[in-house]
């Protein structure tokens, strides 16, 4: 497991090869601040994609149903590990609050026998 800081000029395409490789995840979104603390905004939500855009200064991180939004992100740490990949990221906003995305493989069950 290596924690390492993305530089700036590397968010947006390693987004988007993380969009592209990471096929069927889940994530769950915990933000915390001391203004606010702790607040889980999403629990184990199908992934389907993230992306930096630089002109509105805004990462988007699409869920099944819903889109998280971090606007005007300073800083993004990722947690990656060889043999899992990508295991959680953080994302630090304006205001200083962390966004903190933990990723996890669905558990595959097998197919139910015919009756």
């Amino acid at each position: 497991m290596a924690t390492r800081q993305l530089d700036r000029s590397e968010w947006k395409a390693y987004f988007d090869r993380v969009s592209k490789a990471l096929g069927a995840k889940l994530v769950e979104i915990e933000v915390a601040s001391l203004d606010i603390g702790d607040q889980v905004e999403g629990e184990w939500i199908p992934f389907m994609g993230i992306t930096y855009d630089h002109k509105n200064d805004v990462v988007e991180v699409a869920l099944e149903g819903v889109d998280h939004l971090v606007r005007r992100p300073q800083a993004v740490y990722v947690d990656e590990d060889a043999a899992e990949g990508l295991r959680s990221l953080e994302i630090v906003d304006g205001d200083g609050r962390k966004h903190l995305l933990t990723l996890k493989t669905p558990l595959a069950l097998p197919a139910p026998e015919p009756a």
